[in-house]
């Protein structure tokens, strides 16, 4: 099979196979606040993600390219979505172009339909320096973003199964990409051991990219004659990676992705220490059946409930919100627990 195959392939499945909504995010309740002392003229949706300035917390994530016309078409379509809302938005993995130039353009379409915006680059993590160079370049990109899919490709028929000296290659990456490198995982959260390895070669943003949205597990034993079924339900959910990556390494840039569907779920991931919030497979159905413009109208009005929100909890900025009373409940509860890290700090500050 191709490689532009695979990539339609893995949108088509991406649709049927849905978002489970196992993310943890059922778990956590706000302490409501009566008084909150706030105007939603007071506050304000800017945030940063390293050094990068950001007019919201809501971001388009990873989703696609490489897959011919029709892939180019979908990402023409997110980069229009996020020229009008002004929000950052990342390519799928540029691999695919780096190998067959004939489809780069399904990837600089981004950069020519939004000459302003904020871009991220995307590779594997099995990518060397000059191809990570020559994705940054390609987009003109703001930041890189690394990918970690082992459980991916570890059920994909023809991915790898050499995940060595990967680590070592971002930190090469990390010392020579003159853009911001935020290594991300694609579903199966970022456990706070991931998270210590990369701080020790030098990362500081990290994207947990969780358990609970896109299963590209379920998407490759669609592929597969014999299931590895074990892993349809391997991961870390969203909000428990968020939670155990920030407090274990308070310094690092966390962002927060995997099955976000609501602006209830993004205030929560930054209340549990996110500095921003991706969204993919649930903005793709929208711009795949209903178009640009409802997926522009959806963005705006997330951002007007994350303000709302906002002005509710008496937080004027994303750290007055990361410091919002809020409760963790169920199995997020019990294990933020079980890994040591004391829940009742969340509902105390």
């Amino acid at each position: 099979m191709t490689r532009s195959k695979r990539k339609w392939d893995h949108i088509q499945f991406a649709l049927s196979t849905g978002q489970s909504r196992d993310t943890g995010f059922d778990d956590i309740t706000f302490i409501h606040q009566s008084l909150p002392d706030r105007s939603t003229e007071q506050v304000s949706l800017d945030t940063m993600i390293g050094e990068l300035s950001l007019s919201s917390p809501l971001f388009i994530n990873a989703m696609t390219g490489g897959g011919g016309e029709r892939t180019e078409h979908i990402n023409k379509q997110l980069a229009i979505v996020a020229k009008e809302t002004k929000v950052a938005m990342a390519v799928g993995s540029q691999m695919s172009s780096i190998k067959n130039p004939s489809e780069i353009n399904t990837y600089k379409v981004v950069r020519r339909e939004n000459p302003d915006g904020l871009i991220f680059a995307n590779l594997g993590s099995e990518a060397t320096v000059e191809q990570a160079l020559q994705a940054v370049d390609m987009l003109e990109a703001n930041a890189l973003q690394i990918h970690l899919n082992t459980i991916q490709e570890l059920t994909m028929p023809e991915g790898d199964r050499d995940f060595t000296n990967a680590l070592l290659r971002i930190e090469e990456m990390v010392k020579k990409i003159p853009v911001p490198v935020i290594v991300k995982e694609v579903g199966f959260g970022v456990s706070r051991e991931t998270a210590k390895k990369l701080t020790q070669v030098g990362v500081s943003i990290v994207d947990v990219g969780g358990f609970g949205g896109t299963n590209f597990a379920k998407i490759e034993n669609e592929r597969r004659n014999r299931l590895l079924a074990f892993f349809n339900s391997w991961g870390i959910p969203t909000a428990v990676s968020i939670a155990e990556v920030k407090s274990a390494f308070p310094e690092l840039t966390v962002l927060g992705s995997g099955g976000i569907q609501s602006s209830l779920d993004i205030v929560k991931a930054l209340s549990l220490g996110a500095s921003a919030a991706g969204l993919a497979g649930y903005l793709l159905k929208i711009v795949l059946s209903e178009g640009i413009e409802a997926t522009i109208k959806e963005i705006e009005e997330m951002k007007l409930e994350i303000g709302v929100m906002m002005t509710a909890l008496g937080a004027r900025n994303m750290e007055e919100l990361q410091m919002a009373p809020l409760l963790i409940e169920g199995k997020s509860h019990h294990w933020l627990n079980e890994r040591g890290i004391n829940t009742k700090f969340y509902s105390n500050r």
